[in-house]
């Protein structure tokens, strides 16, 4: 896809989200249906379904996914697909490239080992690497707006409201 096509496929959904700012607030939806005899979930996805489960700093076998990963994974391909928009759309070549994220996190918390160590992912680093012979400014300002507009990258460095509730399963 270059410019001209991007910008003629945006450009209808750019005008509705400003006519009707309605229109622009899109529901995403998740979800894991827990396995019966495992200590794990499968997630429905548009390409067939994910079984996640332990990471093996945690007691699995590291034949599922882990969430930890997953959330990297969504980061990476979020992270690249915005880069490859935006570098259509200012005109910047790219041969190839990665984008990398690595996750810190201390199985400690996650194990309840020790209290005081943190639950959770701490410390995310995200690396492009970007095979290019644009200008370093250009490439530069090109980081600066996958950034920007990475819906996920933006996620984590402002997490939204979360609320948790109890439903009532659903009769078969």
């Amino acid at each position: 896809m270059d410019a001209e096509a991007l910008r003629a496929v945006q450009a209808p959904l750019k005008n509705r989200y400003r006519e009707d700012p309605d229109t622009a607030r899109i529901t995403a939806r998740a979800e894991a249906r827990l396995d019966r005899t495992d200590v794990a979930v499968t997630i429905p996805a548009w390409h067939g379904a994910t079984v996640a489960g332990l990471h093996p700093a945690a007691g699995g076998d590291g034949s599922q996914a882990c969430s930890a990963d997953m959330l990297l994974e969504a980061l990476v391909a979020c992270a690249g697909v915005t880069l490859r928009a935006v570098a259509t759309a200012m005109g910047i070549a790219l041969r190839g490239g990665r984008v990398v994220a690595e996750g810190f996190w201390d199985a400690r918390g996650t194990l309840g080992v020790d209290r005081a160590a943190p639950v959770g992912i701490t410390d995310i680093k995200l690396t492009f690497e970007l095979d290019t012979d644009a200008e370093p400014a250009k490439v530069e300002r090109l980081i600066a707006s996958a950034e920007r507009y990475c819906v996920i990258l933006q996620t984590l460095r402002t997490p939204p409201r979360v609320a948790v509730t109890r439903g009532t399963p659903a009769v078969a």
